[in-house]
This record gives structure tokens, sequence and C-alpha cells, in this order.
């Protein structure tokens, strides 16, 4: 997307868009009571900001870009880490959110402290702030750059300053509740943006029926055979569930909506409907992929199918609005990340243990401050990360990911289901555990390719079980090792209309698996 894309018109939307997300972000901030928690909204978010925050903080432009780039190479596959992660959110809503909630805790580090003590919430703490400095803001910000880049034709510390600016606004002023309030009217504004490029391009196809006849038959199955190098069943059946339960169940960034729900049912309701916003992963952002493959089959580069579909099929205005829904989509995931990484730092390691007297005043100050210097951090790594030649660091990093889970996922679910868990077991994993892995990350990525190495979901899957097996060797072996309680789920009247809900998404799930294989 160049400027001579933009039209007068396209500005004209664009500067619209923006008018309104601030007007937004001030009306929630002026709703917010006057020193109450920046952080978790007061606990007073409804069933549709969870949702549609939760949703926003998982889509990036990069997302939107790689979506479609799937869809044009390999058809409506990738749709499982869509389809699949509602397994995961169901695991939130029914073990994880009656924890989290009935300890009251403002941050994930927090409930593992109540579990295994003060070191491990202090291990955890550090852990969750560099995973939200490196993955949510320097490599969100390093993806966006790329486009207000393009756009605009700044250098990229300036894209990623003005970025920063519009989200730490948010983030500061009313904290997560206008950020989850701004994240409803983002999220509309692209379901409409995506959901119309779609029916535009199925149009010029000439219909579903034309679509199907005109790209591989294998593009509409869900799980290829394990000889697939891309995406075999057997890695993704046993693997993606290590990353789900890692970035759904135990991610601040992502679990922080559920943590300020106003009550157990709000919550399990946001979750519920965040599943039936990543049904929509797929005909909003795998299909425009592989409609660009039945109308323009000869394009050299996968990535840029989004933009050619919105090139070439959207007029003067729709284009602005378009680049209005890939900076909503920036906002909002930089503006949770924000919010989640001073949340972290300001309660777990400031309050804890410099300041447990603190005011609320004070502690929302200290937050403000610590959002400033994490935006700071952020643009510095941005730079340096732009600053790698003829390196695709941002693919990498996402293989990463499989790497940084099984640690995590790990002591979450162990420290949930296993009573005799020790600290000493957790703190291994999260510590001599991470480097296992992540050494065993850089040997695959960076190491000598070899026919040897398993897929790297598979891989994932086997280091989780390694850490897993290690953690009961040690909590046995640790006979008079620190066993607390583990923290009880709130005990509330089951609501008939969550569990229905929540059969009808499992139903439909179980559908489109049918369905697509």
């Amino acid at each position: 997307m160049n400027t001579h894309y933009m039209q007068s018109l396209d500005w004209l939307i664009l500067a619209t868009y923006f008018v309104i997300l601030l007007a937004i972000g001030i009306w929630a901030s002026m709703k917010r009571k006057k020193d109450s928690n920046l952080f978790l909204a007061e606990r007073s978010l409804r069933w549709h900001h969870i949702g549609f925050s939760m949703w926003g903080t998982n889509v990036g432009p990069s997302m939107l870009i790689a979506s479609a780039s799937a869809g044009f190479t390999t058809g409506i596959v990738s749709g499982n880490y869509a389809w699949y992660a509602f397994v995961f959110i169901a695991l939130l809503a029914f073990v994880f959110a009656p924890r989290y909630l009935g300890a009251n805790i403002s941050t994930l580090p927090e409930f593992m402290g109540l579990r295994f003590g003060q070191s491990t919430r202090n291990i955890l703490a550090w852990y969750t702030i560099v995973t939200i400095i490196i993955s949510w803001l320097a490599l969100t910000l390093f993806a966006g750059g790329i486009l207000i880049r393009q756009v605009f034709d700044i250098p990229m510390w300036l894209s990623a300053l003005i970025l920063l600016i519009i989200s730490a606004f948010f983030t500061m002023m009313g904290g997560l509740k206008a950020v989850a309030y701004t994240n409803v009217y983002q999220m509309l504004l692209l379901i409409i943006v995506s959901a119309t490029l779609t029916i535009v391009g199925l149009h010029h196809v000439g219909g579903v029926g034309a679509l199907v006849s005109k790209v591989p038959s294998d593009y509409w199955v869900l799980f290829k055979p394990n000889s697939d190098e891309a995406f075999p069943w057997l890695p993704i059946v046993l693997g993606y569930p290590i990353m789900g339960v890692w970035f759904w169940c135990t991610d601040q960034s992502m679990v922080q909506p559920v943590l300020a729900a106003r009550d157990l049912r709000e919550g399990q309701l946001g979750t519920n409907f965040t599943g039936w916003l990543k049904i929509l992963d797929v005909p909003l952002y795998i299909l425009p992929g592989v409609i660009c493959f039945a109308l323009y089959p000869t394009l050299s580069n996968p990535d840029e199918a989004y933009l050619t579909m919105v090139e070439n099929l959207f007029p003067v205005g729709m284009v602005g609005l378009v680049f209005a829904v890939l900076t909503a989509c920036l906002v909002s995931t930089i503006g949770s990340a924000l919010n989640a990484l001073s949340t972290v730092f300001t309660m777990d390691i400031y309050v804890k243990k410099f300041k447990p007297d603190a005011t609320q005043q004070h502690i929302n100050h200290v937050g403000r401050i610590v959002t400033l210097v994490g935006a700071v951090i952020a643009i510095v790594l941005t730079v340096a990360i732009d600053s790698i030649k003829g390196l695709n660091l941002f693919n990498v990093f996402q293989s990463v990911l499989g790497f940084i889970a099984p640690p995590m996922t790990a002591v979450f679910l162990l420290g949930v289901f296993w009573r005799r868990t020790t600290t000493l077991a957790a703190n291994v994993a999260l510590t001599a555990g991470t480097a296992f892995c992540l050494i065993v990350g850089i040997l695959y990525l960076w190491g000598p390719k070899s026919d040897l190495w398993p897929h790297f979901m598979m891989l994932s899957f086997l280091l989780f079980v390694i850490l897993a097996v290690m953690m009961v060797i040690v909590s046995i072996a640790d006979k008079n090792g620190q066993r607390n309680e583990i923290p009880q789920p709130l005990h509330v009247r089951r609501s008939r209309f969550v569990i229905a809900l929540w059969a009808c998404l499992a139903l439909v799930m179980v559908g489109l698996y049918v369905f697509f294989n």
C-alpha cells in the first residue's frame, strides 16, 4: 500500500477514524472513577468488552497479511490456529477463570505466587515483562511500522512513535477501560471492512461454486497428511495445545480482560464470544487469500495477497478505511500490551517489593511512568530489529513462540491440576526449563538443517512432556518442599445460559471440522 493509493477521500476517512477513536478514548476515560484502579477497569467489563478485547489483542496487521498469504499458498488449513483455539478458550472459561477471579488477583504472576510463593511470582513477573516487550510490543510495532512507513514515507522510529503515542494515550488516561471500549469500536470496523473485502472478492470470482472450482481441492481441508511439510495433522493436534494453553490461559495481555470482568458469568460469556469471533478468522482473513489465488494465480509474492485484493477491488475511500482497520489492529494490540506491562511491573514488582502501602493514586502514577518507559524501550528494540537486514525476524519469532510456551504451560497445568507440585519444580521449569527450550529452538532455527528434526509443533509438544516429567520427578524427590494450597475456584451457581452457549459453540466447531475434512 503506497502513498499513491491514498486519495483525498481516503485521507479524510482516515482522519475521521482517528477523531472518533480519540473521542471514545476520552469518553471512556471520563467514565472511570477518579483515582480508581487503571489496570482492571474497576472490574466492570461486560461480555462484549471482554470478547472484542481478547480478539482484538489477538489480531494484528501482520496476522491479516500472513493469513491471506497462507490462504493463497495452502488454503484454509492454517485456520486450525483459529478454530482449534476454542478448546483452550473453554479451558480458560471453566478451569482458569474461576480460580483467577476466586483469588481476586490483578496479575497471573500474583496467582502463581499464591500457589508457589514469592520466588515464583518474581520469576514469572520478569518473564512476563520480557515477553510483552519483545513479542507484543517490539514485533507488533515492527510489523505496523512497515505499513505506516509505506503510507507516510517516514522513518521506522517515527512510525513506531506515532503508534505508541496513540496507544499510550488510552492506557495512561483511561487504563484498561479505555482500551476495552475503543476495542469494541475498532473490531466492529474490522469485521465490516474485512467482510466487505471477502464479499466483493467472491462477487468478482463468480460465487462460492466458481471459487471452489478455481482452486485445488485440498485448499478446503483442515487436516493434511503427516507427510505434509507445513501443516501435518498430528503435530498440530499435539503441539498446538501447548501454545494454546500458554497463549489463551496464561498470557497476561490475553487474560487481563477476563480478570477485569464484572463477575464470573460475564467472564465466561466474554470468552464464549471470543470463541465465536475466532470462527470469523477463516472467512475474514484466510479466505481473501484463497480468492486472490483464484483471481490472480500468477502473483509472485503471496505476502502481497491482502493488499493486492484491496488495491484492485476497493474504490477510492475504502482504501483509507482499510488502512484505518490496519491501524486499529495495531492500536488494539499495543494498547492491551502496554496495559498488561504496566500492571505486572507495578503490582508484582514495585508495590509488592518496594511500596506495599502505596495509595491508589500513587500506584496509577507509577503505572503511567512504566507505560512511558516500556514505550521507549519498545521503540529502541523496534529500530534495532529494523536495522537487521536479510532476515524475516517476525516469522522467525513466531516459531520461537513454540519454544517459549512449554515452560509456562507445564507450570500452570501442573500447578492447578496436581496438588503435589512443589515450588522448586516450578522454579526449575521456569529457569532451567526455559533455557533448555530456547537452546533447542536456536539449534532448530539457526543450526544445521536435518531431516531428523520433527515439525516445530511436535518439538513443542515433546519439550512440554520432558518438562512435565521433570517437574513430577523433582516434586516427588523434594519431600520437604513448599506445597501451598491450590487457589480454589469461585463457588457460584453455574449459568445454564452460559453452558448452553458453550455447548452450541462446541457443536458448531465439530460440525466445521467434519465439513472441511
